[in-house]
């Protein structure tokens, strides 16, 4: 399980950041106004799993909702996973639909 303080939030490169042995694990985005544009996911094949992948766009939805944003996934996995995971689909902005 991800710990929130291993993610960070890299404001300078604008992307969500987690370390694992040594890979970098991220998740690009862009900010405007309130809405967080969730752009790239990017996984090293060396720490990829399915499990991996789910756990870490659910630790960065956490992070996005304690700062009250609204999400914009233009990235497919993290489309794929909000279809998945019905409860994030509260974080969308009104009339964006997946």
């Amino acid at each position: 399980m991800i710990e929130a303080h291993e993610l960070v939030d890299n404001d300078f490169l604008r992307q969500f950041e987690l370390k694992i042995d040594n890979e970098l694990a991220k998740i690009e985005y862009s900010l405007q106004e309130r809405k967080i544009f969730l752009t790239k996911l990017i996984i090293p094949e060396t720490i990829f799993t399915e499990e991996f992948q789910n756990e870490f766009i659910r630790t960065v939805f956490e992070h996005i909702e304690e700062r009250n944003l609204s999400v914009v996934p233009t990235s497919p996995e993290i489309a794929k996973f909000i279809r998945r995971n019905r409860q994030y689909k509260s974080m969308l902005p009104v009339g964006v639909r997946i």
